[in-house]
Formats: C-alpha cells, structure tokens, sequence
C-alpha cells in the first residue's frame, strides 16, 4: 500500500497503469500499458497488446530498465490493484530488478493521478480516432506519435512548461534560467506592463505521489 512518495530525480519513482482503446467494432478493445517517470513526466515505456496479461507487463518493465540503464538502481514502481499489476510472476521480476513496488490504497480512486492524468490527454487529443482503432497495428502506429509528441513536444504545465525529455535529461535546468533571463529584461524594459515580479521560472525540486496528509515526512528514494 502506498503512504507516500516523493522523487527529487528522474528513475526514483515510476507509475504505470493500463487503459483501454476502442477497437473496429463494438466490444473489441486493445490494451495500452504505460509506464510514465513522476519526476519528469517522461513515458520511460508503452506497448499495446490485445489482452491484459502479466507476461506484457513483464517485458515491458524489463525493456524499459534496459533503456533508462537504471539495472540495480533504486527504484519504487506505483500501480493500481489489477490482476496484471499484482500477478505472482511479475512480483518476482521486480524482485530481481530490485524495484519496490507500491499499490493505490483498497477504494481510493485517485491514487495514480500521473497515469489517469496522461490517459485524459493521450483520448482528448485532436487526432484520438474516437471511433476506434482498425488494427493493432494502426493502434501502435498512433502510440508511437503520441509519445514522441508528449515526451519532445509538448510543453508540461505540471513540469513549467518544458518538455519531459528535457526534464529527464537535465536540459530543463539551462532552459529555465535563460526563460528567467528573458523575462526579467522584458519587466526591466518596459516595467510598466508588470505589476507584480516575473512567474518562477525555477526547476522544481521534488514530485510527490499521494502524499499523506496526516505524515510530514516522504518516503525518499536517494
């Protein structure tokens, strides 16, 4: 169960979840799996399949370790209570991985907001093909566009309006103080037009997963 975390870097603190996507007729769906840093926003890993099983989930959360080159790192993954996220097999490979897994708490619907958050954004953008997918395929092929576009395009409010890679590679950091830069020569030039000091440009220090109200200290992944 989790009573909260907190990332101060990239690869502490992972969260996945599974949503579903129309297929060509009614009651077929396929299955996104995905796998998004909370530090970052970054998706440090996907794959759509046809079923919800343990075995998808287990070769994408290897693949995803392979890519990060976090092997024997700590790192704590959140999910929700479904079968695939709870399965025997999959428990024993984050075991040897070395990840610690955590679980939204028994009827608390909010406890994966970083996942719920992205799947509202993946089914809300202007080119989702709301009357389903045709193939597998098809599906991936739009995947594939869309997390490219959300990992090195898109500009995250959560994150001050830089993008997740820049976030994950530390870029965010030099982008933001030139964006302060820019800003406080602007009010110096024409300070008329502020009437109060520039927006914070600073890097955020930290990124909290449901933190409990009632505790004053995280869980801290170091």
């Amino acid at each position: 169960m989790n009573t909260g975390l907190l990332a101060t870097a990239p690869n502490q603190v992972w969260t996945w979840d599974i949503t579903w996507l129309k297929g060509p007729v009614k009651g077929i769906f396929y299955r996104l799996y995905l796998i998004i840093d909370i530090f970052s926003r970054k998706i440090v890993g996907w794959e759509i399949w046809e079923t919800e099983e343990a075995k998808y989930a287990e070769e994408l959360m290897k693949r995803a370790v392979i890519s990060e080159n976090i092997q024997g790192k700590p790192l704590v993954l959140h999910a929700d209570n479904g079968s695939p996220m709870k399965a025997a097999t999959f428990q024993v490979l984050l075991e040897k991985l070395g990840i610690q897994s955590s679980y939204s708490r028994p009827r608390v619907s909010n406890d994966n907001p970083y996942s719920e958050a992205m799947f509202r954004t993946l089914k809300y953008r202007p080119e989702y093909p709301y009357k389903g997918f045709q193939t597998l395929i098809s599906a991936r092929e739009w995947g594939m566009k869309f997390v490219n576009w959300y990992n090195c395009v898109h500009l995250h409010s959560g994150i001050n309006f830089v993008t997740p890679e820049q976030c994950h590679n530390g870029m965010h950091i030099e982008i933001l103080e030139k964006r302060k830069e820019v800003y406080e020569q602007a009010r110096q030039k024409h300070p008329e037009r502020w009437s109060r000091s520039t927006r914070d440009w600073s890097p955020h220090q930290s990124v909290a997963l449901n933190p409990m109200k009632e505790k004053k200290e995280e869980t801290q992944i170091t």
